[in-house]
């Protein structure tokens, strides 16, 4: 915990590595001290079709689902260092968006935990 999902148009991954993205948002998120480094988890999922506003224009979204417990300054924080981060590597890109997701602890689970 956290998940970093990003979602984005199929050109992104031409303009820079998945690796490369990846890291950088791994590396915004670890800035913050919000998480430990070896809690977060970043994947991204590259949409060769999709429909943005009845347009083709390319776009990152971030889903970032992380344990409940940080305020609502810590996450507007890491929402706009995450946005700056991507709008400075693909400043040509005209969607770029992140929303942040707590999980209750009370109905968390994973495989360590049963």
């Amino acid at each position: 915990m956290p998940h970093f999902v990003i979602d984005c148009s199929e050109q992104i991954i031409k303009l820079k590595t998945p690796e490369h993205i990846m890291q950088n948002v791994y590396d915004i998120a670890k800035s913050t001290g919000l998480f430990t480094a070896e809690d977060i988890k970043v994947r991204i999922n590259p949409f060769q079709y999709y429909n943005t506003g009845n347009t083709k224009d390319d776009f990152i979204h971030v889903f970032a689902n992380i344990m409940q417990g940080r305020n609502t300054e810590q996450k507007s924080n890491l929402s706009k260092q995450i946005v700056t981060e991507l709008k400075a590597m693909f400043p040509q890109v005209p969607i770029i968006s992140i929303n942040i997701r707590d999980f209750e602890k009370a109905t968390y689970c994973n495989k360590t935990m049963v």
